[in-house]
């Protein structure tokens, strides 16, 4: 009973840092995977969903029994260790570094155009 109880309490403290990691906001873990599909690698959301399908037996007494509670206990462990890993600022500070320099090689590429231009108009 303990196992059982044990593969349930993975099960919430897997959609808690789904919700403090990746910012899905659902109560169950099956919604809340198939919202955060894009933002996982696929090794964890087959192993995330492997949970996911395990949520609703581990709920019912009888269907609880016949729960793979060692494969499940895997899974959350390696589901939980990649979303552990996972560091909110550091994505943010990615993503605004990538648009940054988007932006710098944008602007470069339109001065060489304009200095291509001027040139062959005569300008310069």
């Amino acid at each position: 009973m303990s196992e059982n109880t044990d593969i349930q309490s993975q099960i919430a403290q897997t959609v808690q840092l789904l919700r403090k990691k990746l910012g899905v906001k659902d109560k169950t873990l099956a919604v809340s995977i198939r919202k955060a599909k894009r933002l996982l690698p696929r090794r964890i959301y087959k192993q995330a969903l492997m949970l996911a399908n395990a949520e609703q037996m581990a709920a019912h007494p009888k269907l609880r029994l016949v729960l793979d509670t060692p494969k499940l206990a895997r899974a959350s462990e390696e589901v939980q260790a990649h979303l552990s890993g996972i560091n909110r600022a550091d994505q943010r500070l990615g993503w605004f570094l990538g648009m940054l320099g988007g932006l710098a090689f944008n602007l470069l590429a339109l001065l060489a155009l304009l200095i291509i231009f001027l040139r062959w108009q005569g300008f310069i």
